[in-house]
């Protein structure tokens, strides 16, 4: 059981070569940071049996009240929940935290656990609050 970045050591067809008008920053962004390897800008988990699992994007970021925070650990923390079976963390303007309303898109395992909309979201908060901080508890879950 390992995490990290998910990095590539052979092309394939379709493989992007550049960036448009800045082979520089290509190079910089995907195959300087790990010599020899594709950086996909993806993290990863791989399990002890040998399954991957991506974790979302390791640049994607969400500025809260100032506090620098990554969607994919957010939600990470949201799918230990017994009753998500993935999530999507974006972030998107208010006007008093920043870029601070986060709101959480979930997909349930089962629909049959009976949570509410509003216990499951109060769940979800409580357990962002303790796992991560208080100021990264979303403002609105979103179930589909």
């Amino acid at each position: 059981n390992i995490a990290g970045a998910l990095c590539i050591s052979q092309a394939w067809p379709g493989m992007a070569r550049t960036i448009y008008n800045d082979h520089k920053r290509f190079l910089e962004t995907y195959l300087t940071p790990y010599p020899g390897f594709f950086f996909t800008g993806d993290g990863v988990y791989r399990t002890s049996e040998g399954y991957y699992q991506l974790t979302g994007r390791l640049d994607d970021i969400i500025n809260i009240s100032g506090h620098r925070l990554g969607t994919a650990e957010v939600e990470d923390v949201v799918n230990h929940h017994v009753a998500v079976a993935e999530s999507a963390v974006i972030g998107y303007p208010h006007e008093i935290k920043g870029e601070g309303k986060m709101p959480v898109f979930l997909s349930l395992k089962c629909l049959s656990w009976g949570y509410c909309t509003a216990i499951l979201t109060a769940e979800l908060r409580e357990l962002i609050s303790k796992k991560i901080a208080k100021y990264a508890a979303p403002e609105y879950v979103q179930v589909t």
